[in-house]
């Protein structure tokens, strides 16, 4: 019989991201959230808006993406972006694990990525910056109703 600890370390994540609006939340598919926390279980931890939409009884609606040699996904985690103008790029941001604990990369994305009040990317730029336990990621321009705060679990 397989070790608790084994068992816990692989259905334990090793970080999550917790939505801090309700925007935040409504932009989360249903499948990736658990307890109202997206998990990350490993890195790069890549994250980008859910371009394949449907219109259904007037609303966005997320479309099923084809899982038949559709080769590796783009993002780990897609957001739907729900708003007039759109903050979330197809290919927004990754979390990496450092030597020295973890870095935020924004990957070209237009509007960029806040974490507490500095801003990288933006203009399809592009570029880093470190993440500690309780940081809050924006994602977008400074009017994004996107937050999620990054906690750390181990």
């Amino acid at each position: 019989m397989e070790d608790k600890q084994s068992i816990l370390k692989r259905v334990t994540p090793v970080a999550v991201l917790k939505p801090m609006t309700q925007e935040a939340t409504n932009s989360i598919n249903r499948n990736c959230l658990r307890h109202e926390f997206i998990g990350i279980w490993q890195f790069p931890f890549r994250i980008g808006r859910e371009s394949r939409v449907e219109t259904v009884n007037g609303k966005l609606v997320h479309a099923e993406r084809n899982k038949i040699g559709s080769g590796k996904p783009n993002n780990d985690v897609y957001l739907m972006d729900r708003g007039r103008f759109l903050q979330i790029s197809r290919e927004h941001f990754r979390i990496d694990k450092t030597e020295t604990g973890y870095s935020v990369f924004d990957r070209g994305s237009a509007c960029g990525t806040i974490i507490n009040t500095e801003r990288i990317g933006g203009e399809d730029r592009g570029g880093t910056h470190a993440l500690k336990d309780g940081d809050i990621i924006k994602i977008g321009a400074e009017d994004s109703p996107y937050l999620f705060q990054f906690i750390t679990l181990s």
